[in-house]
């Protein structure tokens, strides 16, 4: 059974930098592209960042946070972390992590991922 765990938000002010963690277990890691989304209250889940099987060896970050985010994998520790600098008032939100084979993006939407985990919050403010 597929598990993904998330940690690492926080209170953080605007400028400031957090990195989150997606552990995950039931699954061999290095056979899935691992997706960062988030959602804030009211809006839609938006995708962040997604990072291909090793095999594949490339990402995909939304505009909104190109230049600021940056997803890496850790095969060995089965862990995807999303390093997060610069934050902005309008990046707050519940961030996840989800499974999927690729990483494909319609219209700069992530779509195609299954498993997900239950979320870690992200709070930006002064």
């Amino acid at each position: 059974q597929v598990q993904l765990v998330e940690s690492g938000g926080g209170l953080v002010q605007p400028g400031g930098s957090l990195r989150l963690s997606c552990a995950a277990s039931g699954i061999p890691l290095d056979g899935y592209a691992i997706g960062w989304f988030r959602q804030a209250p009211g809006k839609e889940r938006e995708g962040v960042s997604c990072v291909t099987k090793p095999s594949d060896g490339s990402t995909w970050n939304a505009d909104s946070v190109k230049g600021r985010f940056t997803i890496s994998r850790d095969n060995a520790k089965k862990t995807v972390y999303l390093q997060m600098n610069s934050l902005k008032p309008e990046d707050p939100g519940v961030y996840y992590c989800a499974t999927s084979l690729v990483c494909t993006a319609v219209l700069g939407k992530l779509i195609g991922f299954t498993s997900w985990g239950q979320g870690t919050q992200v709070t930006v403010s002064s």
